[in-house]
């Protein structure tokens, strides 16, 4: 994601941006040639979906690689359509998560993949807290790859976190972490995973830290810069690397903050999105908002990880912290999450993006749209396109429905 080459008019840029490229250009760097280090140091390959328990994987000494990072890497550079064509060649639907055919396609086609497309994972680790389309999308990998494949089950939340539920979800990673133990040839080290838990737990509270401050007026960032920068706390969630690159973020920001520096000139209108970024038009969609001077100043996406770790144990901590992940959550949780933001961030409307690929997180949202306009006032904007494949947006009706929207504020 902090590929994307930065062309913004009238964005102050953050000078943070050399140090995300060298954070990210080591993990990626790292990951591709892991089939020479691998063997060396005996950590294994985990291909590993973004809300799964990285925090036990790195305590076996594992390294793990996220096919949705790629995916959303690969629609940045303009190869979605490609790769997406080969899997749909192969028989998957169009129809299917973007993440998930493009990352389909590279497999079949690397050649045609950024980066040479991932390197071969030694195991798979789906945790269906995000979707549902994870666990065949990882069932399909694991049969071509021939590799182990370990699910983590989340019951879905429709009220709140019960007992039952979480005695559930902490008997699996008791269980995973069994498997790991063979898969590894390691025993399972409590210390080291209450370890790694502290240093993800620095991470996600300097994430926070760092959104909070676009509580003031003008915000110091826009959802380009949350977007790209949310990329290390993916993917180096309790690392020494992703705790020393957000201390950097979060002072450059809080400086802004002070100097009362807006990420965008003349900020007067401000935004909440909802729904995970659309790759392809990144910085060319939300110009269309920021020539207005509208300034989107916080967001759900990207907040899906700036939720601090629960008490109790590690392996409890874990068990109740990715079960209640947002999107595993019911369209009241949602709505009561998208109110806050709005009353939090002094926002004076909200945009959504309808997004094809991700159901879990599009489906109800007309419903959470007309909630939320109801109990705040504000105006609320619907955006139909699609994360990564390009084919699903349509230019023009999307600058004449953002263009009308904005005039409402006039």
């Amino acid at each position: 994601m902090n590929e994307v080459p930065v062309k913004r008019s009238n964005y102050r840029p953050l000078t943070g941006k050399k140090a995300l490229q060298k954070t990210m250009g080591r993990y990626y760097a790292l990951t591709n040639y892991h089939r020479y280090w691998g063997k060396i140091f005996r950590r294994p390959l985990a291909w590993v979906t973004s809300g799964a328990p990285v925090e036990l994987l790195r305590a076996f000494n594992i390294h793990s690689a996220y096919p949705e990072q790629y995916a959303a890497i690969y629609s940045a550079r303009n190869a979605t359509v490609d790769l997406c064509e080969v899997a749909e060649a192969a028989g998957y639907s169009q129809d299917l998560c973007s993440y998930a055919r493009s990352n389909i396609g590279g497999v079949l086609r690397p050649d045609l993949a950024p980066l040479g497309g991932m390197p071969k994972p030694d195991l798979l680790v789906a945790c269906n807290n995000i979707c549902g389309t994870v666990l065949k999308w990882y069932e399909v990998l694991a049969r071509h790859f021939k590799v182990p494949l370990l699910v983590l089950d989340t019951p879905f939340l429709p009220h709140e976190f019960t007992a039952q539920a979480k005695a559930y979800v902490l008997e699996q990673l008791i269980s995973m972490s069994n498997d790991l133990e063979e898969i590894t040839g390691r025993p399972f080290d409590e210390k080291k995973l209450a370890a790694e838990m502290k240093r993800s737990r620095e991470i996600t509270s300097l994430w926070i830290e760092t959104r909070q401050y676009c509580q003031n007026s003008p915000s110091p960032l826009n959802a380009p810069d949350l977007f790209i920068n949310m990329a290390p706390i993916v993917v180096l969630r309790g690392s020494k690397a992703g705790i020393e690159y957000y201390r950097k973020l979060r002072d450059e920001v809080k400086q802004r903050a002070a100097l009362a520096q807006g990420a965008i000139e003349d900020e007067r209108i401000r935004l909440v999105w909802d729904n995970i970024a659309i790759w392809p038009q990144l910085f060319s969609f939300y110009k269309m908002f920021s020539e207005k001077g509208a300034c989107f100043v916080t967001d759900t996406y990207s907040g899906g990880w700036a939720v601090e770790h629960a008490p109790g144990t590690p392996m409890e901590s874990l068990a109740t912290t990715y079960t209640e992940i947002f999107l595993n959550r019911s369209p009241k949780y949602r709505v009561n999450q998208l109110i806050k933001l709005i009353k939090d961030y002094k926002a004076n409307g909200f945009v959504m993006h309808s997004n094809r690929s991700c159901k879990p997180y599009s489906l109800v949202q007309e419903v959470i749209r007309k909630e939320v306009i109801r109990e705040t006032g504000v105006p609320g904007l619907m955006i139909e396109a699609d994360m990564a494949d390009p084919r699903a947006y349509a230019e023009e009706p999307v600058r004449n429905r953002v263009q009308a929207y904005l005039e409402t504020f006039l």
